[in-house]
């Protein structure tokens, strides 16, 4: 088991927090908050609380995400836009979905594209950045939910910057016709990088209005 009594998380979300593996400096650490499952359910629509408790766990979600067709694909290219996940562990605070953790240049944690644009603007680098982005999603054919800014990470290691989706991996659709055929999988990733960049316009726009 691993302890992390007493290291404090170096990012919290509505749903997780994140703690930097104590073993394994490039290792992430993502744990549920207590009981937060229970009460997204109650909040959820009526249709949505038949659905069991656990699977609003986001952990679980996120096993799930990992275990998509496109993932199971022996080929090293799905990972270089894509946080790589080793699996379910247990802590003395939970148990934790363990992944890559994405650093920059300089070794330093990567800040989420949201941060970069809020900072930066739409610079050149990051543009191209998102369109090499699109080019690996509808090459892949991997399923995400909205691929939000916040759930997206800026790494510059080869001396570009690199886009790695670290959260939100999955099919938003209730009906699985885009997890069985690539016919609907391209349509739904097409949706996805339409709803990409009205959220990125969004953000830019000082979040004015609504965003979908």
């Amino acid at each position: 088991m691993i302890n992390l009594n007493k290291i404090k998380p170096f990012a919290e979300g509505g749903n997780r927090r994140c703690f930097i593996h104590p073993e394994k400096e490039n290792r992430c650490l993502k744990i549920t908050f207590m009981g937060r499952s229970k009460i997204l359910k109650q909040n959820a629509p009526w249709y949505k609380q038949l659905r069991s408790e656990e699977s609003f766990d986001d952990n679980l979600r996120e096993k799930n995400g990992y275990s998509q067709r496109a993932l199971q694909i022996n080929d090293p290219y799905k990972w270089k836009h894509l946080a790589i996940w080793y699996g379910m562990v247990e802590t003395s605070i939970g148990q934790a979905s363990e992944t890559e953790l994405i650093k920059d240049r300089k070794n330093n944690i990567a800040i989420t594209l949201e941060k970069y644009l809020l900072t930066y603007g739409m610079t050149a680098e990051i543009k191209q950045a998102i369109l090499d982005l699109e080019s690996w999603l509808r090459y892949t054919l991997i399923l995400t939910k909205d691929i939000l800014p916040h759930n997206i990470v800026v790494s510059d290691k080869d001396d570009r910057l690199v886009l790695k989706i670290v959260d939100g991996l999955g099919l938003k659709s209730f009906l699985p016709f885009a997890r069985i055929h690539d016919f609907f999988a391209k349509r739904y990733i097409e949706k996805r990088i339409k709803r990409m960049h009205a959220r990125i316009s969004w953000d830019l726009s000082g979040r004015k209005g609504n965003w979908k």
